[in-house]
């Protein structure tokens, strides 16, 4: 198939969580299994200094947003084969210190900067030498080019459009603004409904690629499950519920390549489960690096992420002032609410031996974190997929997780499966809840050979982009022999 992704991050090119590990992954992964692969992302600063071979691609860009027409340039760079990258310049949207943000605060043009990304992708779908079949749009920042092709299958009968996979990220995000940004798209005022991308009175952008991809995927099948349903729709359970035949459920992959605990560039020792010699000596390290006592014995929990709410980062707060006087350590690698930082911060200053706190994202760290804990807290009040239970399992890191989401499809407690059981589940969502699950870890931890039995079955766990990329290809496929339009539906509920 020729398929051609979009997203408003790709890594290593740029990155600000999963969806930029998730879309490079895929990319690669697609392009193994032989089609041909195209990959849109915005050019951020630095991209070009990084990656010279970039090439200039003859194909200026020019749009109209609103009543100002936008300039812009691609770029091009063949990555491996069947994979080419094509960024979108345009200086003055995305030659910025950050992707999204600045100083914690939107940038107050994010409608322009990501609606002229959306009509760049729709451009490329139609223009490309290579004629794409179909165009995979990833989240928000690009959920306005499911309409944009869409209306051209409208106005253009007997060109050749591409059928559109929207994916949802996180359901949470959904790129909402003032129903004036609609002028910028160009397009009819009669998309602008409840049964289009219009949302409470605003401009809904992940709204746009739910009403109208011609497949939706999201990033696990228990979270597809609970997004058509109220407390966790966001808002858009019911078009969700309608579209429900269309809405296939894939979890995220782990690209084993860079997630190797035998060839970890970023680990001093490598292990296995045959040998976790290394795994220990790695838990050395990481107490030396950040500062705590080397104690073997001493079980260590960690956590890396965004510290919202979402992620239960209260709960974690709340469990550890619990279950901190029981000897255990904790590290944290992370951002987010400044109130967050700051207790957690204030944590360890109140609590030097056992509590190391790093503030923002180390790539490096992280890859020392998961090697070298004992155990990963993931208190989630949802949780689309997740990664780190997956990097996690891999590096022989038990994770404790809260039963929701991509959490619940990936990991495997004892009660569910003696013989598979790779970590522990606990379903309330409550720091009481959270702590309980600490003391099953303590308890696991002071039974050596259970422990070696959970972390066998941790690294024998797999979630490869292999695997994967095999069921979006069936997705893909199904969209492209309905050819579009035959799963849209009224908003119902």
């Amino acid at each position: 198939m020729r398929i051609l992704l979009a997203s408003s991050e790709v890594h290593p090119y740029s990155k600000t969580g999963g969806l930029g590990d998730m879309v490079g992954a895929l990319a690669k992964a697609l392009a193994r299994a032989g089609h041909q692969i195209g990959v849109v992302t915005p050019l951020y600063a630095g991209i070009r200094e990084r990656w010279p071979a970039l090439k200039r691609l003859d194909m200026a860009l020019e749009f109209p947003l609103g009543g100002v027409s936008i300039r812009g340039e691609v770029w091009s760079l063949d990555s491996t084969s069947g994979l080419t990258l094509y960024f979108i310049e345009q200086p003055g949207f995305y030659q910025r210190a950050g992707l999204y943000q600045q100083h914690g605060a939107d940038f107050p043009d994010n409608a322009e900067r990501f609606i002229f990304l959306s009509k760049a992708v729709a451009h490329l779908a139609l223009h490309l030498p290579w004629e794409p079949e179909l165009v995979h749009l990833n989240d928000w920042q690009v959920g306005v080019a499911a309409l944009l092709l869409r209306h051209q299958r409208r106005i253009a009968a007997t060109r050749r459009v591409p059928v559109s996979c929207f994916t949802i990220h996180n359901l949470a995000y959904q790129g909402l603004f003032p129903a004036a940004k609609y002028a910028l798209a160009n397009l009819p005022w009669d998309y602008f409904t409840a049964d289009g991308l219009e949302f409470y009175g605003q401009m809904g952008c992940l709204k746009a690629g739910v009403a109208f991809g011609d497949v939706i995927t999201t990033v696990s099948p228990r979270y597809a499950r609970e997004i058509t349903t109220e407390p966790f729709g966001c808002g858009l359970d019911g078009l969700l519920r309608c579209r429900q035949e269309a809405l296939f459920g894939i979890l995220n992959g782990v690209d084993y390549e860079e997630w190797n605990s035998l060839a970890d560039p970023y680990l001093k020792h490598s292990f296995s489960s045959a040998d976790l010699s290394g795994k220990a000596a790695n838990k050395t390290d990481l107490q030396q690096e950040l500062g705590l006592p080397v104690e073997p014995q001493v079980p260590l929990f960690g956590n890396i992420g965004r510290m919202v709410e979402q992620k239960g980062i209260d709960l974690l707060l709340g469990a550890l002032e619990e279950m901190l006087s029981t000897g255990l350590q904790f590290a944290l690698l992370g951002s987010g609410a400044p109130a967050f930082e700051h207790a957690f911060q204030d944590l360890a200053r109140r609590f030097p031996a056992q509590v190391a706190v790093r503030i923002g994202f180390d790539e490096a760290l992280s890859h020392r974190i998961e090697a070298g804990c004992d155990f990963f807290l993931m208190p989630s009040r949802f949780e689309p997929c997740g990664l780190n239970q997956m990097y996690s399992l891999r590096y022989a890191t038990i994770p404790v997780v809260r039963s929701t989401g991509g959490l619940d499809d990936t990991v495997i407690d004892i009660k569910e499966n003696t013989e598979r059981a790779d970590g522990i589940k606990f379903t309330e969502c409550s720091a009481g809840a959270l702590a309980k699950g600490i003391r099953k870890a303590l308890a696991l931890y002071a039974e050596p050979e259970l422990l070696g039995h959970f972390r066998k079955n941790a690294m024998a766990a797999g979630f490869s982009w292999d695997q994967m990329a095999g069921q979006y290809a069936g997705v893909y496929e199904k969209a492209l022999a309905r050819q579009g339009g035959s799963w849209t539906g009224k908003r119902q509920g």
